[in-house]
Parts: C-alpha cells; sequence; structure tokens
C-alpha cells in the first residue's frame, strides 16, 4: 500500500516552530527537504515524468533541480538502463529497490546506486554515489561467523553483546550499542562495543520522551536509518509541494529523509558525527534499537546498510527464542531454589528455622534486597529490609488494606505515604500471607531503581543555550527518568509472584502435602531440563529472515555479476575479469550455505512421522542412491549383523545414514575404501566417553577406514559450517552435513558423537529411543 497516513494536523504543524516543547508533534515524515550524501528524483506514476528534484542535483551532477522537472529519466539514463528501470518501476511498492547505472548523459558517467519505491502516490528514485570501496565482495567467513555466533548465544544478553559486536565489525563504528526499552518505554543500554578511547555507555538509561512517538511509528516502518554527516545542512526538494496536495510529499519510506532538527541537535551535544539506527522489533512493537554513533562524519554504503538490516531481522526474528530460553533458565534456577528451601523446611521442627538459618534462604529464591518471617509476633529478617518496627506498620497497612493471600507492588509509597521511609530499602515487595492469623506473613523486598542504576554525570550542571533553554543530553536524560521512577522498584515477574504462591502453599499445607510437593517439584524440574536442552526453535525464525532477504539481494548480485563479465569482459584486463569470476563463485558459495541453513531449520519446524522401520530397508535404499558413486570411488559398503526394527522417522533416518555413509566415503584417501554400519556391543554403548543405557536405546555405528579425525576437532565438526579442510579438497561441501544429522538424531530423543583418531578412520555413533 502506498497511501500516505499526513494528517491535516501534520500539515498545520509546518506552520509552527518546532522547539522542545513540541517536538513530539513535529511532522518528521514531511520534510520537505533531504540529506545532502545522494540525490532524489520523484516522478508521476501515470506519465514517469519528474515532478520533484532535490536542490542538490547540480552539485552531484551538473544539472540544475528546475531542468530536470518535466522531463524523464533519459535526461540522465542510457536507453538499456531506462529500459531495466522501468521494468522495475512497474513492481514497485513501499519495499525498497537496488539498480547500479551509469548516468551516461551526464558529464563524467558517473556510477549510481538507485534505491527505488512507490509512496505517496509518487515514484521515488534515490541516488547514492557509487564509491571506489563499494566494490570489495561480500565477507562470507565474516558473515558466517555473526550467523553461528548468533544462533549459538545462550542468553539475550550475550546475544545482543554479539550483535553489537558484528555491526561495529562491518560499519567501523566508533560505538554501537543496543537499547532495550522497557514496558514504560523509557531505555536501557544492554549492550556496547565502542572505541577504548570513548566513555562507557552501559547501563546508561533514558525516559520515554527522548524518542517521541512519531519517531517509534518511523522505526516500525523502516528497519534502517542513516545520518552520514550530523552536522549536514538540509537540501529542500524542487517544488516543495506535493503535486497534488498542499504539502511537501511524505517521506516516510525515504532512506535520504532529512531528519528533525532538534535529533540533530541532540546528536551535537553526545559528540555523535554519524549514526546509524536499526529497529529491533518483536510482535509488531519496538524491543529496541541498535544505535551506531562516529566521531566524524562517516558514509556506510548501500550494501553494508543493507547487511545490517539483515542482522537486525535476524535479530528480531531469533529474539523470541532467546527470551525464552533466559526464561525458562531464570524459572529453573528459582524452581531450583524453592526445592532446596522446601527440602529445608521438611528437616526443621520449626519451619521458620528452615526459611532462613540454612542457604538457600527464603530470600534466595529469586532477585530481591531482602525478606522477612513474621509469625507468631516473631519478625525474623534476612538482607537488607526495613526495621522491625517499620515492618510491623506495614503488617497493620496490609490487614486493613491487602485483601489478597499474595498481594504486591513496586511502589508502595504511591499507595502509602508511609512508604517514602521504605523507599531505601522496600519501594516495593511481595506479602503473602500464612494462616488466617493476622500477622503473619512472608516478606520479599526491593529497593528503590533509582538507587541500584549507575548513572553518569550526575553531579555535573546540564550546559545552557544563550536563550536559557537547556540543551538535551545522555546526563539530562538520566536525571528526567531519575524523576519519572522516583520510589520506585524493579517491578516483580510472574514467575516470581507465582514462586511466592508456591513458597505460601507448601508452608500453609505442609504436615499434609510436602511430600507430594517435593515430588511436584522434582518432576518439572525434570521436565523443564528436557524443555531446555531442546530449546532451539528461533531456526525456525531465521529460515523466513535468510529466504526473503538474503536470496533476494543475493542472486541479483550473482545476476550482476554475470551481466558484467558478458557485456563487459573485453573491456577489462585478465586482473579485472578474475575479480567477477570470484564473485560469482563467492555469490554460488553463498547460496549454497543459505540452502543448508534453510535445511537445518526444516528439521526444528518439521514434526516427525514415526513408525516402526527396518534399517536394512533404509540402508538398501541409501545404497541404491550412492551406488555410482560407490562404483567411482571403489567403495564398499558392509552391514554387520542383524539389525533391530527400531521406530523413527523413516525419511529422517535415511538421511542420517546418507550424511555419515557419504562423508565415510568422501574423507577417505585409501584406494580400496570400506564403509560398515552396524550394532554397537553394549560395552562400547556404555563407553566412558558417551555413556548411553543399553536397555533405553538402540545404539547405531557407521566405521570408515578414511582420514581420521583428530581429537580436539571432534566436538567442532557438528557445528554449523565447520569444515577442517580447505573448500577444494574432499569434494567440497557447506560443512553444515554433520550439523543437520545431529538435529536429526536429537529430533528423535537420541545423540550423534564420534570416536576416531588421525589416519585411523571415524565411528560415527548415533543413538535412538527404544520407544519413541
Amino acid at each position: 500500500m502506498d497511501s500516505s497516513t499526513v494528517s491535516p494536523t501534520d500539515v498545520a504543524m509546518l506552520r509552527v516552530p518546532i522547539t522542545l516543547t513540541n517536538c513530539d508533534r513535529e511532522p518528521i515524515h514531511i520534510p520537505g527537504a533531504i540529506q545532502p550524501y545522494g540525490f532524489v528524483l520523484c516522478l508521476d506514476p501515470a506519465t514517469r515524468r519528474i515532478v520533484h528534484a532535490s536542490a542538490n542535483t547540480e552539485t552531484l551532477i551538473g544539472r540544475q533541480a528546475e531542468s530536470l522537472l518535466g522531463g524523464g529519466l533519459d535526461q540522465l539514463l542510457g536507453s538499456d538502463r531506462r529500459a531495466e528501470v522501468d521494468a522495475v518501476l512497474d513492481t514497485l511498492g513501499v519495499e525498497a529497490k537496488l539498480v547500479g547505472a551509469r548516468l551516461d548523459p551526464v558529464a563524467g558517467q558517473p556510477f549510481f546506486k538507485i534505491v527505488l519505491h512507490r509512496y505517496d502516490d509518487l515514484l521515488w528514485l534515490e541516488f547514492e554515489p557509487v564509491s571506489e570501496t563499494d566494490a570489495a565482495p561480500l565477507d562470507l567467513p565474516f558473515l558466517n561467523a555473526a550467523l553461528g555466533q548468533m544462533l549459538a548465544a545462550g542468553s539475550v544478553l550475550d546475544f545482543c553483546q554479539h550483535a553489537v559486536e558484528q555491526v561495529r565489525g562491518i560499519t567501523g563504528f566508533d560505538r554501537v550499542a543496543i537499547y532495550r526499552f522497557a514496558p514504560d518505554e523509557s531505555g536501557e543500554i544492554i549492550a556496547e562495543a565502542r572505541h577504548a578511547d570513548l566513555p562507557p555507555w552501559l547501563g546508561m538509561h533514558y525516559p520515554a520522551t527522548d524518542i517521541p512517538q512519531q519517531a517509534r511509528a518511523m522505526y516500525l516502518k523502516n528497519w534502517l536509518r542513516f545520518i552520514a554527516d550530523a552536522r549536514y545542512v538540509p537540501v529542500p526538494l524542487v517544488p516543495a509541494r506535493h503535486p497534488t496536495h498542499p504539502r511537501p510529499p511524505d517521506m516516510t519510506h525515504a532512506m535520504l529523509r532529512s531528519v528533525s532538527p532538534i535529533h540533530l541537535e541532540y546528536l551535537h551535544n553526545i559528540g555523535s558525527a554519524a549514526t546509524m539506527t536499526i529497529s529491533l522489533i518483536q510482535d509488531n512493537q519496538l524491543w529496541g534499537m541498535i544505535t551506531c554513533h562516529h566521531r566524524t562524519p562517516r558514509l556506510v554504503s548501500y550494501e553494508l546498510r543493507e547487511l545490517c538490516q539483515f542482522i537486525g531481522k535476524t535479530f528480531s526474528a531469533l529474539l523470541p527464542g532467546k527470551e525464552l530460553h533466559d526464561t525458562r533458565a531464570q524459572q529453573l534456577r528459582i524452581r531450583e531454589q524453592q526445592a532446596h528451601l522446601f527440602a529445608q523446611v521438611s528437616r526443621h521442627p520449626n519451619f521458620v528455622d528452615g526459611l532462613h538459618r540454612e542457604a538457600p534462604t527464603v530470600m534466595d529464591v529469586f532477585d530481591c534486597g531482602g525478606a522477612a518471617i513474621c509469625f507468631d509476633d516473631e519478625v525474623v529478617t534476612v538482607g537488607v529490609t526495613p526495621t522491625p518496627a517499620q515492618i510491623r506498620e506495614l503488617l497493620a497497612w496490609l490487614q486493613e488494606h491487602a485483601k489478597t493471600d499474595v498481594f504486591y507492588t513496586n511502589s508502595y509509597a504511591a499507595l502509602n505515604p508511609a512508604g517514602l521511609a521504605l523507599r531505601a530499602t522496600a519501594s516495593g515487595f511481595i506479602a503473602a500471607s500464612l494462616t488466617d492469623a493476622p500477622s503473619n506473613y512472608l516478606l520479599w523486598f526491593r529497593p528503590e531503581v533509582v538507587q541500584t542504576v549507575t548513572w553518569a554525570g550526575r553531579n555535573d550542571k546540564p550546559q545552557v543555550l544563550a536563550n536559557g533553554q537547556i540543551f538535551l543530553s545522555p546526563r539530562q536524560s538520566f536525571e528526567a527518568w531519575k524523576q519519572l521512577v522516583e520510589n520506585t522498584s524493579a517491578p516483580w515477574q510472574p514467575m516470581e509472584l507465582a514462586a511466592a504462591r508456591d513458597i505460601r502453599l507448601h508452608i500453609s499445607d505442609l504436615r499434609l502435602k510436602v511430600f507430594n510437593e517435593l515430588q511436584a517439584r522434582a518432576h518439572s524440574l525434570a521436565r523443564l531440563n528436557t524443555e531446555l536442552e531442546r530449546s532451539n526453535d528461533e531456526l525456525d525464525s531465521f529460515a523466513y529472515v535468510a529466504s526473503h532477504d538474503l536470496k533476494e539481494p543475493l542472486r541479483g548480485i550473482h545476476n550482476y555479476s554475470l551481466f558484467l563479465l558478458e557485456d563487459y569482459a573485453d573491456r577489462l584486463d585478465a586482473e579485472g575479469v578474475h575479480k567477477l569470476e570470484t564473485l560469482v563463485r563467492l555469490s554460488q558459495r553463498m547460496e549454497s550455505l543459505i540452502e543448508s541453513l534453510l535445511q537445518l531449520s526444516r528439521v526444528g519446524r518439521t514434526d516427525l512421522v514415526v513408525a516402526d522401520v527396518d534399517p536394512h530397508a533404509v540402508l538398501a535404499d541409501v545404497a541404491d542412491l550412492l551406488q555410482p558413486r560407490f562404483e567411482q570411488t571403489h567403495t564398499t559398503l558392509t552391514v554387520a549383523g542383524p539389525l533391530p526394527t527400531v521406530r523413527a522417522d523413516r525419511v529422517r533416518l535415511q538421511e542420517v545414514l546418507y550424511n555419515l555413509i557419504s562423508n565415510g566415503m568422501k574423507y577417505n584417501d585409501q584406494p580400496a575404501k570400506t564403509v560398515t554400519v552396524g550394532l554397537a556391543p553394549a560395552e562400547a554403548a556404555a563407553s566412558a566417553a558417551r555413556p548411553v543405557y543399553p536397555a533405553d536405546f538402540h545404539v547405531f555405528y557407521v566405521r570408515d577406514n578414511g582420514i581420521g579425525i583428530d581429537a580436539r576437532h571432534q566436538a567442532s565438526i557438528f557445528q554449523l559450517f565447520k569444515r577442517l579442510h580447505p573448500q577444494e579438497r574432499y569434494g567440497g561441501g557447506t560443512g553444515a552435513g554433520l550439523a543437520i544429522a545431529k538435529k536429526m538424531v536429537e529430533k528423535h530423543g537420541g545423540s550423534l558423537w564420534v570416536e576416531s583418531a588421525p589416519g585411523e578412520g571415524a565411528t560415527f555413533y548415533f543413538t535412538l529411543p527404544m520407544s519413541l
């Protein structure tokens, strides 16, 4: 949909000076100007005539903007390239498309990248000059490593740290940070990669007002925003008004759109001369942003910006899985502490002693500053808490105002003015009533958030403009945020409230339910452990991002490289032709890597079709498929003894065996190659390296007489895209086969490992449960 959403209020705001008091209503999508590192042409969709041109066309291509108006693209493009652009124009929507072109009719015939989209009843063509450094080939090893790190990250914070390091490595910005939004729309820097001589921003907080609502709406529509020079002078569009509306054109999707002068002032005050921001989106809401800053102007090429956008989209796709992993890990920690606490309480004749005399105490179950056990007029405290007298006053307030079994708040002062005196230790609390007796409670306390945050420059005076207006700066922003969260603790999470209810229930029914409670917790703990081990659903989301956001530009790179070879090879020297051929080969290699990733992700999202499967029949099918290669490589496949019928997905089992047998044949320099498949004996199944219970699992092996694998590589070979040999040796491949086979075996509930030594062949073992 290319219809604009400009409102009458937006148009009215164009006539009002923008200040710090009204910047939240600034119509940033209709600035009527662009950044000067490129130029813009807008075409009438019906006539394909130029109706807008940016005023800097004379500077960049020697043509005045007024002279271009009313004409066609033939003023800038030769006939062949114009036909190509016309074909793209026919299919345009709001999603940008890229075309590379030489402006043949222009003096010097400069090369430009043209980014095209359709919006607000206009065809937008944004021209960005091509620099000599833009010709660098895509760094596939870096991208592979970056994706591998993102997939392997064990927590959200590790995931974020990998992302900022990758983006900084790609772009060279002085500082790259991830800014995460809180439920109240304030934000915190949770990961950072920076130049060594820059001060850290990690842990710094910003108020919601730093990013106005209209800017947040734009961040949802545009994944990436880029400012090459924050001290630029905006270049107006000519003419200023839309051809059919009494306002400037809507530049919501224009990459060269000029930004708010208030935002530029903000960048100046924090010392940023160039910036790039990548949206991180979850469930159609802003989760956060990757924000990049440089102390000097910096022009990052369109291709690198697209790559960073791909990383942002990949991050957004994988984020729910990482958050789920963190949540389950935290939940597991709480339940483990709970189970230990319950065991202690059960051992003590007096349950109060079991709650505080040994570790873990009632305070250790989840994060809090302190806890209190109030029972039979006795108050026992652990950690940092209010005084006993203050706790008794709190109990009196609870008796009057809290009628639920578990009451909680993160701002006691907002409910009771007396809470102001407790904010250092108990701005927030959970109160779990133990019995019908009025003063029997378990209490958990949290201090005021502002006293737990690292503030930067609190004692510095803010800068002031000549007219008395205060500069925006991170330091001032912190003070504003501090006012918003005063007398407020960190919020209580649902799993923490659930844990408090569990503890209350356990203690209240201790004599009747202790055995059943412990048994239920143990069962829940075991189930949660199993869920955590198999939590890798983020690959499903990644498959969408990879297929839609990387394959299409990759095909474009491949096709354009072929076109250049066909059309210009005779004009290039041998080195130029060689470089183009290298680019073609690298793009083909990248497509193979993406295909392997997609195959791996399909394993995760496809349900197993489990049935009784005869391994002999599966091996016969594999042998038929590989027979031509067996003959070519002089390979003999042997099945050692009868194999038992198993419960498995036949297609997946065939893929596992195909992969392992193919590897045994491929990584083998013997004149007579052998691959043997069999059922491992009980003593091998229970080996010290990988113990397996033979009563529960079938253990199969695939043994070859090939080159073998050094012990130090035997774990890494199962990593995605891990190869131990150069691409040209042993038949090539992407290095994804063993990762896919391992994923398939684990999908069955089994495991896959190898035992080998260099020059002595390799034996791969995999297990399948007997009851699946």
